[in-house]
């Protein structure tokens, strides 16, 4: 049992069990007393004074400090089961905890992991996006996640339906590594279909989640989970999201965790693509329409054979002509394929096309096909 540290993992699972004491109170006692043994060893005078408590609060947290050897005998049984099945644990307090992770506000003091933890030491950047994605937003989930990974970039998702699924998927495809935060313990796979999905990335990356073994994918799980996705990360880009998507969860908390947050434009109209363009609306996230301006932004010294100058004449475009340039990317479309992928009329579409002519930016073939410049 060497590869645990029973004790403190019992102290952290009975003080996180107390009733309104989470992760920041825990940290911010361990702050003012010095260690987490030192809360063990204090009366409840001590913990009411020092930590400037009421007497209820102090009293609870005293009482429930007898308890320790039952949490011991729970936490040797525990740790005896993820050794068999090759499971990580690591506490807050660890040298090898995750430097972003224990940067944000209220970070996991207890992660489970499955996989190749050393990918934690990397830069990571999240995608994350609907469960119901256009074909568009399909579309711009793979190329994002395929041309970062294959920079050398890992992909950082929550493993739901949709862009999640998508984004791993294309990751390993490409021979890329990437790293799944759920919302339920390891051995319960939500959602059910993702069964192999999940042993892919065992095997090619990492699982993580803060949930002990048998905790089920409660829907109070997932917003927890959303800020270990952004707290990971150097850089968070939303694919497509609804006005209440999960998606916009994530990029509120890399806002507060003051990480990067990145949008790609989306059409007017199509609610996957109204928390998008609010993102970018309100200032609050940077449009992207190729990976090249989130290298830039982040000051990632990777090629992609795309100019900065090209990058910022892109987001001069408008929201359909950026689409457009997203849609046609490396290949050659005919006008009704590029109309049909972004939800466009094809009339419509030509307007845009010819703009986009007009600024050097496309070229248009015979028989109404495109590319760009």
């Amino acid at each position: 049992m060497s590869a645990f540290n029973i004790n403190l993992i019992a102290k952290i699972k009975l003080l996180l069990s107390v009733e309104r004491v989470g992760p920041s109170r825990i940290l911010n006692m361990v702050s003012k007393l010095g260690s987490i043994d030192e809360i063990f060893n204090s009366d409840q005078k001590t913990l009411r004074n020092v930590l400037s408590i009421s007497d209820t609060l102090a009293e609870l947290i005293f009482t429930s400090l007898r308890n320790l050897g039952q949490y011991e005998n729970k936490a040797e049984i525990e740790c005896e089961r993820l050794l068999k099945e090759n499971t990580k644990l690591t506490t807050f307090f660890d040298q090898d905890y995750p430097p972003l992770l224990k940067r944000i506000y209220s970070p996991p003091l207890l992660l489970y992991s499955s996989g190749n933890y050393e990918l934690l030491d990397n830069v990571n950047i999240s995608i994350v996006g609907t469960r119901n994605p256009t074909e568009y937003g399909k579309k711009q989930a793979r190329y994002f996640t395929e041309e970062l990974s294959k920079c050398g970039i890992q992909i950082v998702s929550g493993m739901a339906r949709g862009i999640d699924s998508i984004c791993h998927n294309s990751c390993i495809a490409v021979g890329g590594k990437t790293i799944a935060v759920i919302g339920s313990g390891l051995d319960i796979i939500y959602p059910p279909e993702n069964k192999k999905l999940f042993e892919k990335i065992v095997l090619n990356g990492l699982v993580i989640t803060e949930y002990e073994p048998g905790t089920k994918p409660d829907a109070q799980n997932f917003p927890k989970r959303n800020r270990i996705i952004a707290g990971l990360s150097v850089g968070t880009i939303v694919i497509e999201t609804g006005i209440k998507g999960g998606a916009l969860q994530t990029a509120r908390y890399a806002l507060d965790q003051n990480r990067e947050v990145f949008a790609v434009p989306g059409n007017v109209g199509i609610p996957q693509s109204e928390g998008t363009n609010m993102l970018i609306q309100n200032g609050e996230a940077k449009l992207v329409v190729s990976v090249n301006d989130v290298l830039t932004e982040l000051n990632l010294d990777i090629d992609l054979g795309r100019s900065q100058s090209d990058s910022k004449k892109y987001a001069s475009l408008n929201l359909f002509e950026q689409a457009i340039m997203s849609c046609i990317g490396n290949a050659i479309k005919h006008i009704d394929v590029i109309a049909d992928e972004i939800n466009l009329s094809p009339s419509d579409c030509l307007v845009h096309l010819l703009n986009l002519e007009l600024q050097g930016l496309v070229t248009q073939l015979p028989g109404k096909s495109f590319r760009l410049n």
